[in-house]
């Protein structure tokens, strides 16, 4: 597989200036009040899933509108004291899965949040949580749903699900509500660094070969995956470039990471088609809080795999201790 974008030295310089609308906060403002306005006590009911080690909760939530998610609390079990908290959130098309999929934390000594992506769940994961709203006409997918206005556009919705995931793992008294991770890749990356915008005193933040990141230089190079989506889109509807892109703007990580402080590893690779390491570079270098980014060589998509594991666990070590 060839390299996809700019060399690596480039890269380490790469830091386009943001594409940022005038009321970017004000709308976040508005859109995460509502939400609040409208939440209700997490549900938390333990569930037998045939795991000795550790104690799995079935999870609904407020999440945008009020509107109820799904996820699994996993944690070790016989643990009396709060445990340190990591809060994934799934790539692209991917759910929450079944509770034996995500066992890394759990085994490490933390609660484990894993929330469900709504109307996802039917890729490579399972999920349970509907997207209730129709759109205008959009490409098969989720990239251009609602795409015309920043009220209607689907990762509005999704990434204040994202926020108040947070808030309600904090509610329960296994998880210390202070030392609270989030972490994920692809569109879990892209989400992770939208709620260490959005939720101020995290703990750490973890995103992988992150999605949703400077649009429109991910929309012309990408070769593979889901930016491919717009692209599409913006062939057949010509007159709607700007509009599309003024709409991206409010949802696009680079602007997200410029208003994040908590400690942040990146990933990003060299091979990757699908989210181009520049797009995650501009993100990471925008970055306002502690970072740092390993960068894989020598793969695509995939990432670091295993070694990303690894990765991750040294690093919630450190800000999770």
């Amino acid at each position: 597989m060839p390299l996809t974008d700019l060399p690596l030295e480039e890269l380490r310089s790469y830091r386009p200036a943001r594409s940022e609308p005038d009321d970017f906060d004000t709308f976040w403002k508005q859109t995460l009040d509502q939400a609040r306005a409208r939440q209700w006590p997490a549900r938390f009911t333990d569930v037998d899933t045939g795991l000795v080690t550790v104690t799995v909760s079935d999870v609904e939530f407020a999440g945008y509108e009020g509107e109820p998610v799904k996820a699994w609390l996993i944690r070790p079990a016989g643990h009396s004291d709060p445990l340190p908290c990591v809060v994934e959130y799934p790539g692209y098309g991917g759910g929450r899965g079944l509770p034996l999929e995500s066992l890394l934390f759990s085994a490490a000594g933390y609660a484990h949040l894993v929330i469900d992506i709504r109307g996802q769940g039917a890729s490579w994961r399972t999920g349970s949580t509907p997207d209730p709203y129709g759109s205008d006409a959009h490409f098969p997918g989720f990239m251009t749903k609602g795409v015309l206005d920043p009220a209607t556009y689907y990762y509005r919705r999704v990434i204040t699900d994202a926020v108040q995931a947070v808030a309600a793992v904090r509610s329960h008294p296994a998880v210390d509500p202070q030392r609270v991770a989030v972490i994920g890749g692809s569109q879990g990356g892209g989400l992770a660094l939208a709620v260490a915008a959005l939720v101020p005193d995290l703990a750490a933040v973890v995103s992988d070969v992150p999605f949703l990141c400077h649009y429109r230089r991910a929309c012309q190079i990408a070769s593979e995956g889901p930016y491919l989506e717009v692209a599409r889109y913006l062939r057949t509807h010509r007159d709607r470039i700007a509009q599309v892109f003024n709409t991206l703007d409010y949802f696009d990580g680079v602007n997200f990471a410029a208003r994040a402080t908590a400690p942040l590893r990146m990933t990003v690779a060299l091979m990757d088609d699908v989210c181009p390491p520049s797009t995650g570079f501009a993100a990471y270098h925008h970055y306002a809080g502690p970072k740092e980014i390993e960068v894989w060589e020598y793969n695509g998509h995939e990432g670091g795999q295993a070694f990303e594991s690894q990765g991750r666990l040294e690093f919630l070590r450190r800000h999770l201790a």
